[in-house]
């Protein structure tokens, strides 16, 4: 426990966390700080880019084998299955309709690619290796969330609508194809690519992830005050609860595929995060009468803070004991 807790500590005590922590208090201390939208864009297009290469630069290195299938399937299956426990705590602790339940429990099927970037920046600034491969994970945990939530919505009568342009939103969604395309073109071009533009996705990562940070910080901090009253306690319980159901089942994956204590931390964080950009699109037009501010507040501004000030550096510490 005692090395739990000093692990954890030390990865509160980053850079890209008290980046994140910073904006948090100066959005609810209702300071004037802020990141131009514009810059916030391009920040964000260069981590799904840097990501997504480095992680199939390392797929060419490792090779296509039955780790990375299985990877892939158990990522799959957990994005699938998620959100019927998510919906399930959801009608226990809250009064949601069956409909909002629906749309947030997609949420907590899927995952948010910012989490998964700071902890593999969590892990490299620890000395921690993890497999390459773990992007690709991500990348097919995106979609089968949203599957799973329009199923639990038309069961319960609310009109979910899988059409062409639901499917559209959730395929070619802007971070999917971006971090799925930087990814082909990293195995593609390999050690020889990654020599050529090393410099451009190393070196500056880390120090363009704090400014990101420090901008969702701000985000998740006016949220958090915008909607106060709106979520009550068995929603704000939700919003941590489900995080640590969510890497338990990650842990209990990983552990099955023999992952390193790098990549079961990893797939506990995917487990464990929720998306606030590929599904809120997706739920916009597949369920237009959910109530935004809710699923876009717990995903954002109470599971997104937990992960990364609490969670991240729990599920790391908790991978390196019981990791193989």
């Amino acid at each position: 426990m005692t090395d739990i807790l000093t692990i954890a500590g030390q990865n509160l005590s980053t850079p890209m966390i008290l980046c994140f922590a910073l904006g948090l208090l100066a959005a609810l201390a209702r300071s004037d700080l802020t990141i131009p939208e514009a810059m916030a864009k391009a920040m964000s297009i260069y981590l799904l880019f840097a990501i997504g290469f480095k992680g199939g630069v390392s797929v060419a290195n490792h090779g296509f084998d039955s780790h990375l299938i299985l990877s892939l399937l158990a990522g799959v299956a957990l994005s699938f299955v998620l959100p019927f426990v998510a919906f399930a705590l959801l009608r226990g602790l809250t009064n949601l309709s069956s409909l909002d339940a629906a749309a947030v429990a997609a949420h907590y099927g899927s995952i948010s690619i910012v989490t998964f970037v700071t902890a593999t920046s969590v892990l490299a600034s620890q000395g921690i290796d993890s497999e390459g491969y773990m992007v690709a994970v991500a990348a097919a945990m995106e979609a089968p969330a949203i599957l799973s939530a329009l199923w639990l919505a038309a069961r319960t009568g609310s009109g979910a609508r899988m059409d062409a342009k639901l499917w559209h939103e959730i395929l070619l969604n802007g971070s999917i194809v971006l971090l799925i395309g930087a990814f082909v073109i990293g195995i593609l071009t390999g050690p020889p690519g990654m020599t050529r533009i090393e410099s451009f996705i190393v070196s500056p990562f880390q120090g363009v992830l704090c400014l990101f940070l420090l901008d969702m910080g701000l985000v998740a901090g006016r949220g958090l005050r915008g909607v106060r009253g709106l979520l009550g306690p068995g929603a704000l319980l939700f919003g941590v609860i489900m995080p640590l159901v969510g890497a338990a089942a990650g842990a209990a994956a990983g552990l099955a595929l023999g992952l390193s204590p790098g990549g079961l931390a990893l797939m506990m964080t995917l487990a464990a995060s929720a998306s606030y950009i590929a599904v809120p699109a997706a739920m916009r037009v597949a369920l237009p009468e959910a109530n935004p501010a809710l699923y876009l507040t717990l995903s954002l501004g109470v599971t997104f803070p937990f992960n990364l000030t609490i969670g991240i550096p729990t599920y790391v510490a908790i991978a390196q004991s019981i990791g193989g």
